[in-house]
């Protein structure tokens, strides 16, 4: 009989363990047995969901952090000091963005006290960030567009810090009130489980969270209202900076009009309560993605372009050093051409220039003596009779002629010679008498 009874036992023991057993190793394919329930959505494969969103936010942390580093790295680089002044605003904005890809774990791990409540806490403070980092980058654009100068960079991450406290301390009452209060009021006393399930943050309803994110959504509304206005400036550079803001309020309005339709109607309609936290998840990564590629990227790409009057400038001055080249395009920008006195020929002469003798033209007055050349005196030989009677000179014309007009007439050589007297040679074998050409006897 003591056998019988032990027998049963052990038979009771192990068909009252078994199901247990078989609960504990009941894992979804791609989890293993021994992981937390609660993660069971980060590897599920049944429900891709859950991995699909898990790469997408990791993806979106590393590119995050990438586009953070260059910001800071490209602080020295950037030329132009009204674009520097917006760098501490853009910085908290990728801080912003970053979290709420971290956030999407929070929504894929199934519900838990912690993940309810860093859900509903979290979710409004960091869209807070980037809307009010939005907000005071339109702010700012709005004076450039107009004025060309805004506000220093101090008082725009004040703004954007000051728009992001509010959110917190919104958030912070809504906490203290649907967890403290309804826990305490509407819980019977002497009911512990009760109490704690009332208590519990992801007890709230779906519109009571919805309700307590309207502050964020005025954000988004002033930030998509205050970038139409740049479009209109007088300085037209700024413009693209208020596309860039408006594209990402757009996409991000468009985002927020699905989810909040598909979160509080939608999955209530088609009877899919299990699919809160995707929609969640869905939304946090979308509309962090839209930041990246219709703000983040392209206001990277332009902060360290310079300003147009910064490239003018360069223009004329490429570099400091001291060479011929910079000597002449300084000398350019004073006067409207460079002076160059090796080839000018439109100047006036001047008796103190230096001219070559190898030069047609040296632009000193000449006159029109006749003076024969060493090679014509050697070929007439040698003379002993004075050098005016062998050689007859004409009177300088006082008319004043160039280079051209130097070679003498006929007519002119005659007139000299007939008014001076010719000497008769001393021998009349020896000496040789050189006859001009142009007289005839």
């Amino acid at each position: 009989m003591a056998l019988r009874e032990a027998l049963l036992t052990c038979l009771g023991l192990s068909l009252f363990l078994l199901p247990g057993a078989r609960a504990q190793n009941h894992a979804p394919p791609g989890c293993s047995p021994d992981l937390n329930p609660l993660y069971y959505n980060l590897c599920d494969r049944s429900g891709a969901w859950g991995i699909v969103l898990e790469a997408v936010a990791g993806a979106g942390v590393v590119t995050t952090f990438v586009l953070t580093i260059i910001l800071v790295a490209s602080l020295p680089f950037v030329q132009d000091t009204k674009k520097r002044s917006l760098l501490g605003t853009q910085v908290f904005f990728l801080l912003g963005t970053l979290g709420l890809f971290c956030l999407v774990f929070a929504c894929v791990v199934k519900p838990d006290f912690s993940t309810c409540a860093s859900r509903r806490f979290l979710f409004g403070v960091l869209f807070a960030v980037c809307f009010s980092c939005l907000v005071a980058h339109a702010f700012a654009l709005n004076f450039l567009a107009r004025k060309n100068h805004g506000p220093r960079g101090w008082v725009l991450f004040f703004v954007a810090l000051l728009l992001t406290l509010v959110e917190v301390i919104i958030n912070t009452e809504w906490l203290i009130i649907t967890l403290v209060r309804r826990g305490g009021e509407d819980s019977p006393p002497g009911n512990g489980s009760a109490s704690k399930a009332a208590a519990s943050p992801c007890a709230i309803a779906n519109a009571d969270f919805v309700m307590a994110l309207i502050y964020v959504m005025l954000l988004l509304l002033s930030a998509f209202t205050g970038a139409w206005p740049i479009l209109c400036g007088r300085f037209k550079r700024w413009r693209k900076h208020g596309v860039f803001v408006l594209l990402a309020t757009t996409v991000s309005i468009a985002i927020w009009v699905v989810w909040i339709v598909m979160y509080t109607f939608g999955n209530r309609q088609h009877n899919s309560p299990t699919w809160d936290d995707p929609t969640l998840a869905i939304a946090l990564a979308a509309n962090a993605w839209a930041f990246v590629l219709f703000y983040v990227i392209p206001e990277v790409s332009q902060v360290t372009k310079a300003s147009p009057e910064q490239s003018y400038q360069g223009d004329l001055y490429p570099t400091r050093g001291v060479g011929y080249e910079t000597i002449l395009k300084e000398q350019k920008g004073q006067s409207m051409f460079v002076e160059n006195k090796a080839f000018s020929m439109d100047e006036p002469a001047s008796a103190k220039r230096p001219v070559s003798p190898y030069s047609g033209y040296n632009g000193q007055l000449l006159t029109s003596v006749y003076q024969p050349t060493e090679m014509a005196l050697m070929h007439k030989g040698p003379s002993e009779g004075a050098y005016d009677v062998i050689l007859p000179r004409a009177t300088a014309n006082s008319q004043v002629m160039g280079s051209a007009n130097s070679t003498l007439r006929a007519e002119d050589i005659y007139a000299a010679q007939s008014h001076q007297a010719p000497t008769p040679p001393k021998d009349d074998k020896n000496s040789q008498v050189f006859r001009n050409p142009y007289v005839w006897d």
